[in-house]
């Protein structure tokens, strides 16, 4: 029997589709990679060299196991979300605080690393779309934007909150009032889908930021004071729980996928 030629739509999509879900944990995991990272970094001690290596090299297991999958699998896909939410903090921060960058370059060159990871993609695969990731190309473009987003809006959301002065709160409603445009432009049809997507994705970041100096920071600093940990935690707790629905819900759907083949 002749072997069939398979092609792209044939194979599995290896990340999640975009819902209500997906906004949810996403934003979780920003903020709690901004709170998680200070942590590691100053609560515990660690300093931000020794924890930029041990995060980037649990983040570079994790995504060996991603890509190892060839499909998607919710605790495996958030893991790495959350992971390479923190490594994007320290990336900026080590830039900003160890080699002395300031917060405006580092905001800029975050942005060139975007365009031109976005360009390469779009020249190479001639889609940014993120329902036909289904290879290790495309893959690795997906997560090198992914990383250059978390450091961008971890910039982004230092320069304007703490260098321009306008605090965390002002700062996070700023961005969502940017994302609900984005909302508005795309419902309305007056916005790409894929191009909707991607800015939506990019202003989480510095929203979730914003959030996650809010609640942790000191009352002196413009923040409500909850501290790291806890605000870690919570986070945490709560992306455990929303992944564990969506494991169980995937699940269902597969269950019910195979029992109709």
């Amino acid at each position: 029997m002749p072997r069939r030629n398979v092609s792209l739509t044939d194979r599995s999509n290896r990340v999640p589709d975009v819902t209500v879900d997906f906004w949810l944990i996403k934003l979780m995991a920003v903020t709690m990679g901004e709170t998680a990272a200070d942590y590691l970094a100053v609560n515990l001690g660690l300093g931000l060299t020794v924890t930029s290596l041990i995060m980037a090299a649990i983040l570079a297991l994790a995504l060996a196991l991603q890509f190892s999958t060839k499909r998607y699998v919710p605790w495996i896909y958030w893991m790495a979300v959350v992971l390479i939410s923190v490594v994007g903090t320290l990336f900026t921060d080590n830039l900003v605080d160890n080699f002395g960058v300031p917060l405006e370059v580092t905001t800029a060159l975050c942005i060139i690393a975007l365009v031109a990871t976005f360009v390469i993609w779009q020249q190479l695969e001639r889609t940014l779309s993120i329902h036909t990731i289904y290879t290790d190309r495309r893959e690795a473009f997906y997560w090198s934007a992914i990383l250059f987003t978390f450091a961008l809006g971890t910039a982004a959301g230092d320069l304007i909150a703490e260098k321009l002065g306008l605090g965390y709160f002002t700062t996070a409603m700023l961005f969502a009032g940017v994302i609900g445009l984005i909302a508005m432009a795309y419902y309305a049809g007056r916005m790409n889908a894929i191009l909707a997507f991607w800015l939506a994705y990019i202003f989480t970041r510095p929203l979730g930021a914003s959030l996650g100096d809010l609640l942790s920071q000191p009352a002196e600093y413009g923040g409500l004071g909850f501290g790291t940990i806890y605000t870690s935690s919570i986070f945490l707790c709560a992306i455990v729980g929303i992944v564990a629905y969506m494991t169980a819900t995937s699940a269902t759907k597969e269950d019910a996928s195979a029992a109709t083949d």
